[in-house]
């Protein structure tokens, strides 16, 4: 079973990858000069940076919800509600983390430049959506882990239910456009700080760790879920493509510097020979990843994870 969560993972990585450039972002401004306009383009392309970070923590914390509502889906009839007769009722509902200090962080960013309408404007929606849904989700979780519907033959189940069913809706609504939103906005910050890094050190280590890891989130961007099984192959292999060339230049860097890129060279080549594998099983099945491909999947979306760790390293090593 593929799991959901890899996306979330992918904007995990967005956060780490984004975080303090140290960098400024060439960018001519006419009327100022060459100093003060580097310095302002620094400036402004850090405070995206940051308001990127606080709304990805609290998407990334949030995710917990999901995979809770996920958990209870597993087990009840989404229609009918819960009846006490369910063979896994004792699986009842994830515990929520908590996330105020992630809450008050994005609703100071939304108030902060730049401004970002839509973006701004759904974050506000998804933290309402979320503070109406996370309070159920908790009652749910304690009545089901306590076993209080042996006392009461599902009343409180059967209310909460009425209750959550909506709640999850809309939040599982606002959640899906917010990512929409976030992927983009997102591309581009990872364009700027790139160009930022080049116009600093030229197609340093830490360019090359950037390079790859912007590349493999896009193609992280379009993998499969449950929602959504079935592959765009055409966009898919052109995201393979573009990140096949990111690993073309960690080569062409290495041969010019024996020190290569440390720690995620060998994984990123790996990644790239899987992905061709995925993709050749995908195209048997006309992109549907439920015939044959879910294994790979997953191993592409775990060692994807297992690259944002290792990118961390490098560019802290790379400094």
């Amino acid at each position: 079973m593929l799991t959901r969560a890899f996306f979330y993972s992918a904007a995990c990585a967005a956060a780490l990858l984004l975080a303090a450039p140290n960098a400024g972002w060439a960018q001519g401004v006419a009327t100022m000069p060459a100093g003060s306009a580097s310095k302002a383009a620094d400036d402004d392309l850090q405070a995206a940076i940051t308001k990127s970070n606080a709304y990805t923590g609290l998407m990334n914390r949030t995710l917990r919800a999901i995979q809770s509502w996920e958990r209870y889906g597993s087990w009840v009839d989404m229609k009918k509600g819960p009846t006490g007769k369910e063979r896994y009722i004792t699986y009842g509902l994830y515990s929520l983390y908590d996330v105020a200090g992630e809450i008050k962080k994005a609703e100071e960013a939304m108030a902060r430049e730049p401004k970002l309408p839509a973006i701004d404007e759904t974050m506000g929606r998804y933290i309402k959506a979320y503070q109406e849904l996370a309070p159920l989700i908790t009652k749910a979780e304690r009545y089901y882990d306590r076993k209080d519907y042996r006392d009461d033959n599902l009343a409180e189940g059967q209310k909460l239910h009425a209750l959550m069913v909506p709640a999850a809706k809309t939040f599982l609504e606002e959640r899906s456009k917010l990512d929409a939103l976030m992927r983009v906005y997102k591309r581009g910050l990872d364009q700027r700080e790139l160009a930022s890094v080049e116009q600093r050190e030229g197609k340093s280590a830490r360019w090359q760790v950037r390079n790859i890891m912007i590349n493999a989130r896009a193609v992280m961007d379009l993998m499969p879920s449950n929602e959504s099984p079935i592959v765009d192959l055409k966009v898919f292999n052109a995201a393979v493509a573009d990140y096949a060339g990111a690993v073309r230049e960690m080569d062409a860097f290495k041969d010019k510097d024996p020190k290569g890129v440390p720690f995620i060279e060998s994984q990123a080549s790996s990644w790239l020979g899987k992905l061709r594998d995925f993709s050749d099983k995908l195209a048997k099945s006309k992109g549907d990843v439920r015939r044959g491909a879910a294994n790979d999947a997953n191993w592409i979306v775990n060692n994807y994870n297992t690259m944002v760790s290792l990118s961390e390293t490098a560019v802290r090593m790379s400094r």
